[in-house]
């Protein structure tokens, strides 16, 4: 594969999120929640880190100096024990970021039952279950904000990723229904769409001939860098998004 170009100089903090408490699940490893774990302690907020693979968050937690809860957001009691747990680490939820999510390639004809429920179970349920566990936290509190992580293939479409793309198109309405509800109760719901970001754990299930591929359909030339994804979602979080809701905001530098 060509050497691709650099990725621009990383941005420092600016206190955007001074104060605040924030969750994140999927937040292990070296993906965007992890990035997002770190960018938003730079901003200067407290942070609570989630994951279902415990070993992964234990060693992400102690790189960062954070508190990491397991949880499994498949399943309705472990994402109930962990916004309680968080609420109660942070003295209240005031940001929560929807990161988990699960991929996979299987064309339509030859995809099993297991494969698409996994999938969805994950990636949409999963992000239902944790929002509607936060929103109970958060409406009680009249404040709010939640960031989900949605996919440009939730808009456009790519060979074996049926399952992902209907899975990231639900997170996308969710979103946008959830966050007109929200509004009147004084919480914000948005959402980042990333096209391609670039990170340990997915290199290894990423052929060089797809990593070209995708490449090659971006403006830029390169993959984005995780942190790259969580600037934004920082900046969702943050009061300079004071005025938006139920928007899904696209994180690419892809061709039309």
């Amino acid at each position: 594969m060509p050497e691709l170009p650099a990725p621009p100089p990383y941005v420092p903090g600016h206190g955007l999120l001074e104060g605040k408490g924030v969750l994140i699940t999927a937040a292990g490893g070296t993906g965007i929640g992890s990035a997002a774990a770190r960018k938003c302690l730079e901003e200067g907020a407290r942070v609570v880190i989630s994951d279902k693979h415990e070993r992964r968050l234990g060693e992400t937690a102690t790189e960062l100096g954070v508190v990491g809860i397991p949880c499994d957001v498949t399943n309705e009691e472990s994402v109930q024990a962990l916004i309680a747990a968080a609420a109660d680490e942070l003295g209240g939820i005031d940001v929560l970021i929807n990161n988990a999510g699960l991929g996979g390639t299987a064309l339509v004809h030859e995809m099993t039952d297991d494969q698409w429920n996994i999938v969805l179970d994950v990636t949409l349920n999963g992000t239902f279950r944790v929002t509607r566990a936060a929103l109970n936290h958060m409406y009680a509190r009249g404040l709010g904000v939640i960031v989900n992580n949605a996919s440009v293939l939730g808009w456009r479409a790519q060979e074996g990723q049926a399952h992902y793309a209907a899975a990231k198109a639900g997170v996308m309405a969710f979103t946008r229904c959830s966050a007109i509800e929200a509004a009147k109760r004084g919480v914000r719901i948005n959402a980042v769409s990333p096209s391609l970001a670039m990170h340990a754990n997915l290199a290894k299930a990423t052929t060089d001939e797809l990593l070209t591929e995708l490449t090659q359909r971006e403006a830029f030339g390169r993959y984005a860098e995780p942190w790259e994804i969580a600037n934004v979602m920082v900046f969702l979080a943050s009061d300079y998004s004071s005025y938006m809701t139920g928007e899904v905001i696209s994180v690419s530098s892809q061709h039309a």
